[in-house]
């Protein structure tokens, strides 16, 4: 029988993709960029000993031509190591994870690309109406956390919420929870969703937040992404079909509209999320898929362009490697990959289209170098076969490599 567990680093991209100079991303690199950034403001080089015992400087200096990041290799390996490109059209969130799963998204989301006025003024209208708000504020490209000093006051004082987009295909909603209320704002993010079918926008996310000025407003760990469901049936709908269980960990959930998922659990916070995996990793059966997403990495420290925040996480994660490692038994397969870069020295604050890290731990393997995988769904068609299930549209199996 088999098990697996997929971590999510979410947003840790390893080298600009082939096809990053379409997104204005050419020279961009999450992992390289923190590393040169760590060494020369911290004066020190960024500490990964056991991600590189998995091949993860080896797999970035592949994916960047050969240009090694300024961290320090392992001497000998005990994983398998690749890198792969996005086949999707794509640098956000859903498209990332749904094609990891096997289902790549081919089509063009919509998007609000007006950096101000950005929502139709009818959908603004229609959504005021059917929730009874008097109006919204916000209407803009916006960093989530600048928009709470900017107009978190005059949101409290208007009971109106804060409503953003950005170059994802994403509309935002931000609003304190004793205020406005959770149950109010999870309201209108669904009413939002209904609405925002017709323009093709992949996600509405509720982000609430507490705190009493500027200096203290801080987003809760209550956020709730509303996403449209996959195109297609993905790894996960085939492993519970069969009588698997898919254990869904932090956001990875509402990622998938919760299609193809046995259970969700909630985790606020890196060491949580980890905690949270370690529990079940512990506890669920054989034919059972533990699939977790990091949000830290791309929320708090790529997004608000914090390479030393970015580089620290990446340490405490490493640290906490061997107990994951530790956890799996013969028939654990864990993974460690991210859905699209982030890199927090480039210019913006969003998202970048580069490789991402496919690493794997399996008992017995010994520094298998899996090579440039030429889509995410590689994974997905892999795990498809380690849980003998039947094969996905897209992707080819590296299972075959690890045994």
């Amino acid at each position: 029988m088999a098990k697996a567990v997929i971590l999510v680093l979410d947003s840790f991209g390893i080298g600009s993709a082939p096809d990053a100079a379409k997104f204005g991303d050419e020279g961009a690199n999450t992992f390289a960029s923190i590393a040169r950034t760590f060494t020369e403001q911290k004066q020190r080089a960024l500490q990964l000993p056991h991600l590189a015992r998995l091949g993860l400087v080896k797999a970035c200096t592949a994916a960047s031509q050969g240009q090694a990041p300024t961290v320090a290799d392992a001497s000998s390996l005990h994983g398998a190591y690749g890198y792969a490109r996005e086949l999707s059209s794509g640098k956000d969130t859903p498209s990332g994870h749904w094609e990891m799963a096997g289902v790549p998204v081919l089509f063009d989301w919509g998007y609000f690309s007006a950096k101000t006025d950005s929502f139709p003024p009818e959908l603004i209208s229609e959504l005021c109406q059917r929730t009874g708000i008097s109006g919204i504020l916000g209407n803009c490209h916006a960093s989530g956390t600048d928009i709470l000093v900017k107009l978190g006051d005059e949101h409290i004082k208007t009971g109106q919420p804060i409503c953003y987009t950005s170059a994802d295909s994403v509309f935002q909603v931000a609003a304190h929870e004793e205020h406005f209320g959770l149950a109010r704002l999870l309201r209108f993010c669904e009413v939002a969703r209904e609405l925002l079918d017709k323009y093709n926008i992949g996600r509405v996310i509720a982000r609430p937040f507490t705190g009493t000025a500027p200096e203290n407003y801080a987003r809760t760990g209550n956020r709730r992404d509303y996403s449209v469901l996959p195109p297609a049936p993905t790894v996960l709908d085939k492993l519970v079909q069969q009588g698997g269980q898919v254990i869904s960990i932090g956001k990875i959930a509402d990622i998938f509209a919760h299609q193809g998922i046995s259970q969700s659990l909630k985790a606020n916070g890196l060491a949580h999320l980890v905690d949270t995996t370690l529990a079940q990793m512990a506890k669920q059966p054989d034919n059972s898929l533990i699939f977790t997403n990091l949000v830290d990495f791309d929320q708090n420290f790529g997004h608000r362009r914090d390479p030393i925040g970015y580089g620290e996480a990446l340490e405490y994660f490493d640290s906490r490697l061997p107990e994951l490692i530790n956890a799996c038994d013969e028939d654990t397969l864990l993974l460690l990959t991210a859905d699209h870069g982030c890199d927090p020295t480039w210019p913006g604050t969003e998202h970048t289209r580069e490789y991402v890290p496919v690493l794997v731990y399996k008992q017995g393997l010994n520094g298998v170098d899996l090579g440039e995988r030429m889509s995410f769904a590689d994974m997905g068609q892999t795990l498809a076969d380690y849980f003998a299930l039947d094969a996905m549209a897209y992707g080819a199996s590296f299972l075959a490599d690890l045994n």
